[in-house]
């Protein structure tokens, strides 16, 4: 505690409230349901199949099944290698990893390395690499990036928001010698946690229905579901927590804070440590942000609760017990940040984040499957303009993710980027009428979507795809997945015609006269 009390404390939240979600006409305030108190749920660590020197497969495979989240009916879920969610897997820094990714769903999917510096299109797993039902594929690839939590999502355009809101996301931790050797908590499921934030509406029957509750600016639910647990609580029995947060929601911004305005250290965003630790005691995540934080309950005793709110709704109760004195400190300087420059003759690439509901853009454009958007070099370091221009009522806060690795924020309208955003990140909040800058190195050729991260809004269009390419090869061609193939795919595996498919999010393509070929 002696650090928090030396080091300057944030106590306000750093976006625009004038562009919070909760403006949203179609917001859906959060509400505690009246479920009685569970244990929160702590994902398994995924076992390996096989471990051979720095060679390591694994096996995820997505599933239906049925969860007991509520008394009563079983809530029917889909998961990776259990029936909600997914056990966590583990890579290692310097290690090549063989994945088999099995599909036992009804219909095809995609798995998504969210944070992974991986190849696209087809390891990257967007949605160029389809997965059928009752089919496996086979990818490799080698881990090389610091130590973060990352995770896994299916990916399969137009229909990420309902393969995600049947539940496929799990937590991804990367591990590495650095990390390992600073004095944090890292005895997982008991001092160093995953906290998937995600929220959902249940019907009579415990059910969850999609399409009832879709909305092209964002689907959302009044409650709240923590690692797929409703009203948790988590035994705490050591001094210091660590806590892995992923904003894991369609739609919905998480503005987390604690009762006795308790202090988060946060140590780490999406792409791993931050060079010092940031002291605040209010933190607001948007969708498929990342941030680690820990907190010390050494002013506690045996019996007492503190209570994580999200706005005034209670989502996560610790209920303290005994623990062993703890006195390490985290230290002032977590780790080095080290992404160099672009040339100062270089291309700044321009993404412009325009529209709401069925009118979302980038650049003007809806996505197109086989349409190469933008193109930049392998190895080199390129600035990106990050605008979203909203401005109506107030705006709206839009997402801006990337794939293929990781970048760094330099910069928020010429402003300073917020002091919890100086390491790497791969998902970053733009506020309406904002422009971020950001640079970008792509370690791994390929084709890349690049899109905001409210779910509807990738799926509705606001997405777009980059070609990483190298001199040796510049145009290179690759295998893409085309709408009249992921149509005639979809319709067989639904027992429709292609013209009868009901998909809520091509309604955004029709109402603007487009489509995603």
């Amino acid at each position: 505690m002696a650090e928090q009390e030396q080091h300057h404390v944030y106590t306000d939240y750093f976006f625009n409230e004038s562009a919070y979600d909760y403006h949203d006409g179609g917001y859906v305030p959060l509400e505690k349901h009246d479920a009685p108190e569970s244990k929160l749920n702590i994902p398994e660590v995924l076992k390996p199949d096989k471990v051979d020197g720095d060679d390591v497969w694994y096996t995820v495979e997505a599933q239906t099944g049925e969860t007991q989240i509520l008394p009563g009916e079983k809530t029917k879920t889909w998961g990776y290698n259990q029936s909600l969610l997914g056990k966590t897997i583990i890579y290692e820094d310097g290690k090549n990893y063989h994945v088999t990714l099995k599909n036992s769903l009804p219909e095809l999917t995609t798995y998504h390395w969210h944070g992974l510096d991986v190849p696209g299109p087809y390891i990257d797993g967007g949605c160029h690499a389809p997965v059928y039902p009752g089919e496996a594929k086979e990818i490799e690839f080698p881990v090389h990036q610091p130590a973060a939590t990352t995770w896994l999502h299916a990916h399969p355009c137009p229909l990420t928001g309902w393969d995600v809101w049947h539940g496929l996301a799990c937590a991804v931790v990367v591990k590495d010698q650095h990390e390992a050797t600073l004095p944090l908590p890292r005895n997982y499921g008991v001092d160093d946690i995953p906290v998937i934030l995600q929220d959902r509406r249940f019907d009579e029957h415990n059910q969850w229905n999609y399409d009832d509750d879709y909305d092209p600016d964002g689907t959302e639910g009044p409650t709240a579901l923590i690692n797929g647990t409703v009203n948790p609580y988590f035994d705490v029995t050591t001094q210091k927590l660590r806590l892995r947060f992923l904003d894991g929601s369609n739609r919905r911004e998480w503005r987390l804070h604690l009762s006795d305005d308790m202090v988060m250290t946060q140590i780490a965003s999406d792409g791993g440590l931050l060079p010092e630790p940031v002291y605040l005691t209010k933190l607001m995540m948007t969708c498929a942000e990342r941030t680690e934080v820990v907190l010390d309950f050494g002013k506690y005793k045996p019996g007492d609760e503190v209570t994580l709110y999200s706005d005034d709704t209670p989502i996560l109760k610790f209920k303290i017990h005994e623990f062993t004195k703890d006195d390490t400190e985290i230290p002032d300087h977590l780790a080095d940040i080290d992404y160099p420059d672009p040339d100062k003759d270089s291309l700044v690439h321009q993404v412009v984040m325009s529209g709401t509901d069925e009118e979302v853009e980038i650049n003007g454009k809806k996505f197109g499957m086989m349409r190469i958007d933008d193109r930049q070099e392998l190895g080199k370091s390129e600035y990106w303009d990050i605008t979203n221009t909203n401005d109506c009522c107030g705006g709206m806060i839009h997402p801006y993710h990337s794939h293929g690795g990781q970048f760094m924020v330099i910069s928020r309208n010429g402003e300073a980027p917020y002091p919890n955003e100086r390491g790497y990140k791969d998902t970053i909040g733009v506020n309406a009428g904002e422009t971020v800058r950001v640079k970008m190195k792509f370690n791994h050729p390929g084709i890349f979507m690049y899109h905001c991260h409210i779910i509807e809004h990738e799926d509705g269009g606001m997405m777009a795809q980059l070609q990483v390419y190298t001199k040796d090869d510049p145009y290179k061609k690759y295998k893409l997945m085309d709408m009249k193939t992921l149509m005639d795919a979809l319709a067989e595996e639904r027992h429709c015609r292609p013209e009868d498919l009901k998909i809520k999010s091509l309604e955004s393509y029709k109402k603007m006269g487009m489509d995603m070929c």
